[in-house]
């Protein structure tokens, strides 16, 4: 029974992955193509240097976006697993054919003689895309392979690896259009994308510290470990006033569970004195694993 109800818990998580990602790449197709080619802006990644080659020869971009990544897959596969592997191919042959499909529909600009709003647009869009196709532990192919990579052996941000990357592609992009504009709207665009990123990957992920004085610690605490599910750590401390020994409660947990960790001290011990903080990491069991 517990094989089973395993086996149900690890597709309900496939599915819900493949989901993600399939959503993360409408988005950035959509995003990329409609409000970004459209308006001649050459941006990071692989996307980016199909661009380059599409407004120099006219190739279409999913064609030079597929051979590139085949070279970048056979390093997913080596470095990052072939389960890895299995939903990069899914995010490749699936971008190829969304940014085939509008490529075809978007001809031209949406937004007409806007072209900074087209690109903070276009930046949220593809951020978001790409923020739900990381959160499904998948990707899109390209420079994400690389940044996902370094992000495995090093403690960066998927967004901030993925800025190093960028650099080189979208100054190229100078020696074709010879516009400083067309850069500064390329670098406009990487902020705001690798911005959203993190904020999409990251926002769920952020933590927080409670320090809880009660009288009632104990009762708090038990509380906490049954309902919250977080272990409680409690600290001997004295009053600087008073002169009196407190017990001092200290919980970590995730940001999404602080409203339920006040309701739950309240209703125990509505006097209780508490402390939040946020926390910029925290890693180990039930968090983030650690990197060195």
């Amino acid at each position: 029974m517990g094989k089973k109800r395993k086996q149900i818990t690890q597709l309900y998580y496939s599915i819900n992955d493949y989901l993600l990602i399939t959503l993360g790449l409408v988005l950035y197709a959509f995003g990329w193509t409609a409000f970004i080619l459209s308006n001649e802006i050459v941006t990071g990644g692989v996307t980016g240097i199909c661009a380059l080659i599409f407004f120099s020869t006219g190739l279409p971009v999913s064609v030079s976006y597929i051979a590139i990544n085949i070279v970048l897959l056979i390093i997913a596969f080596k470095v990052l697993g072939a389960k890895y592997l299995i939903k990069t191919v899914f995010g490749v042959v699936g971008l190829s054919v969304l940014l085939t499909l509008f490529q075809y529909v978007f001809t031209e600009p949406i937004l007409k003689g806007e072209p900074a709003m087209a690109i903070v647009i276009g930046g949220i869009l593809c951020g978001a895309g790409l923020g739900l196709i990381f959160s499904g532990n998948g990707s899109s192919g390209g420079t994400d392979i690389i940044a996902s990579v370094v992000n495995k052996y090093r403690n960066i941000s998927i967004g901030r690896a993925m800025i190093f990357c960028d650099f080189i592609i979208i100054g190229s992009s100078y020696f074709l259009f010879h516009s400083v504009d067309k850069i500064v709207f390329s670098f406009v665009e990487m902020l705001v994308c690798n911005y959203v990123l993190d904020m999409v990957l990251n926002g769920n992920r952020q933590s927080v510290q409670f320090f809880i004085f009660s009288p009632k610690y104990d009762e708090i605490c038990e509380r906490i470990i049954s309902d919250i599910g977080r272990g409680c750590t409690i600290l001997d401390g004295t009053g600087g006033y008073s002169h009196k020994s407190v017990k001092v409660v200290v919980v970590l947990a995730k940001k999404s569970e602080s409203v339920a960790i006040f309701r739950l001290v309240k209703q125990i011990d509505n006097k209780a004195f508490i402390s939040q903080s946020t926390v910029r990491g925290v890693y180990g069991e039930g968090f983030d694993p650690i990197k060195t």
